[in-house]
């Protein structure tokens, strides 16, 4: 009988020591190694050849190797194909993550649903019966889709091989086991066997397979970082619970652009894709109200228009609080010491709230100027000019500074009926004429345009 053989893996960041210590020297976490063993079979993986058939790949030269162009495989989800880049590519590995609760089961289901061809979704987590009651409440059928309650990779690669689907969604990839390996589902080597084990099966059978992955407490993957490495894309599903609406990110994306964001709105019978939301995320109010400013902003290639509220008012407990939602707390404190020292505005003795409506999260800089709008608004307590909307980038020095897909934004603009776009000094804007631009140099001008 041969020794069973056992290694120490990181819990945290998947990394491989030979004994146990108390500190991780990869990632340098305290008590997160663990034993595992780590018995293998020499025939492993979904399907390892026989020796006669094996065959070696020659290298060739590159002048010779003959391309085709991939054919995309549409999800009928405008939203996920906007952010995978027009559709699933045959062969390719995506992982999806996001928090419990968010929505992750219910969009791979619907996508089971909607997709054109056999599809076989298979799920550790639920029974059948619990997966048909959430698909009857989505009121889509499919006779093409195939549901599978299992968790041993073996047994799933026999019903694959007897079902032969198209597509292949696996919830989720913590609750799988490989015999090969005898450690818990879940462990660092489970998880990195079964996802390579899986990898190998897309390869070879140019099927696209969906995986989704758990998160952390710290919002990242759950298990080694290696996985991220191992598979083509990584969407990343992440939204308020309190608010209905939730934004698909790519993290990582081996055929497409990672700039792109799917929206949808969480309602009664699932998740539905926002084809246009920024009339969804600007508030229609009858009577204008103060430390309220629109910013026009982008994300990848699609342009939004999103309300960002500010308000500002005496600190009573003596300390100035500083707090922001959806917009980044070091860059609030850089504006309002631009404002201070630029502008002549004493904020230093002042609370400064500042928050983007409809749990909307974002990083563009043209964020700035409607930030600032919006705390000197709520300041002077006079509402800004209506049909008015921002989209500059502000710098320490108080320059206003051009901003990138200028035309994109005013013709989003243009649509939604503002009137006016208070902007930085730029070029000639093709699509200058749909309607006012302001363009300002200095943030003392725009304060003299809007509270003179």
């Amino acid at each position: 009988m041969s020794k069973v053989k056992t290694t120490y893996f990181c819990q945290n960041c998947g990394a491989q020591h030979a004994q146990w210590q108390g500190q991780c020297n990869s990632c340098k976490a305290w008590n997160t190694l663990t034993e595992e063993i780590i018995e293998k079979n020499q025939q492993k993986g979904w399907q390892t050849p026989s020796s006669s058939t094996q065959s070696s790949n020659v290298p060739e030269p590159i002048q010779q190797i003959v391309t085709e162009n991939e054919i995309r495989r549409s999800t009928h989800d405008h939203e996920l194909d906007r952010v995978l880049g027009g559709g699933l590519v045959p062969g390719s590995v995506t992982l999806l993550g996001g928090e419990p609760g968010i929505g992750k089961s219910t969009l791979l289901l619907q996508i089971s649903l909607q997709i054109k061809g056999k599809v076989l979704y298979v799920s550790g987590e639920e029974s059948q019966r619990q997966i048909k009651l959430r698909a009857d409440r989505i009121a889509t059928e499919n006779p093409d889709c195939y549901v599978l309650c299992e968790i041993q990779t073996q047994k799933i690669f026999q019903q694959i091989k007897s079902l032969a689907p198209e597509v292949v969604i696996i919830d989720s990839i913590q609750t799988l086991q490989t015999q090969y390996i005898d450690s818990s589902p879940g462990s660092v080597s489970q998880i990195k066997e079964c996802t390579a084990e899986l990898i190998q099966f897309a390869k070879k059978t140019h099927t696209p397979v969906i995986l989704v992955g758990h998160i952390t407490k710290e919002g990242a993957i759950a298990g080694p970082k290696v996985l991220e490495h191992m598979v083509d894309t990584v969407l990343h599903f992440e939204g308020d619970r309190n608010h209905i609406y939730r934004i698909l990110r790519a993290q990582k994306n081996r055929f497409g652009s990672t700039a792109e964001i799917g929206i949808y709105e969480m309602i009664a019978r699932g998740l539905r894709g926002v084809a246009n939301p920024s009339q969804l995320l600007i508030s229609q109010h009858e009577v204008p109200m103060s430390g309220h400013a629109i910013a026009c902003t982008v994300e990848g290639i699609r342009p939004l228009l999103i309300e960002v509220q500010a308000l500002v008012s005496s600190a009573v407990y003596g300390t100035p609080q500083r707090s922001s939602t959806g917009f980044n707390a070091k860059r609030l404190n850089m504006l309002l010491a631009v404002l201070e020292k630029r502008a002549g505005f004493q904020l230093g003795g002042k609370d400064v709230f500042l928050n983007i409506t409809g749990g909307i999260s974002s990083e563009d800089p043209a964020l700035d100027l409607a930030v600032v709008a919006a705390i000197l608004s709520s300041y002077h307590d006079i509402a800004l000019p209506k049909n008015c909307c921002f989209a500059a980038e502000i710098g320490l020095s108080g320059e206003l500074r051009p901003i990138p897909k200028i035309e994109q934004r005013i013709n989003e603009a243009a649509k939604l009926g503002f009137e006016t776009l208070l902007t930085a000094p730029q070029k000639k804007i093709a699509a200058e004429e749909q309607l006012s631009v302001a363009k300002f140099s200095k943030i003392e001008e725009v304060l003299r345009y809007l509270f003179s």
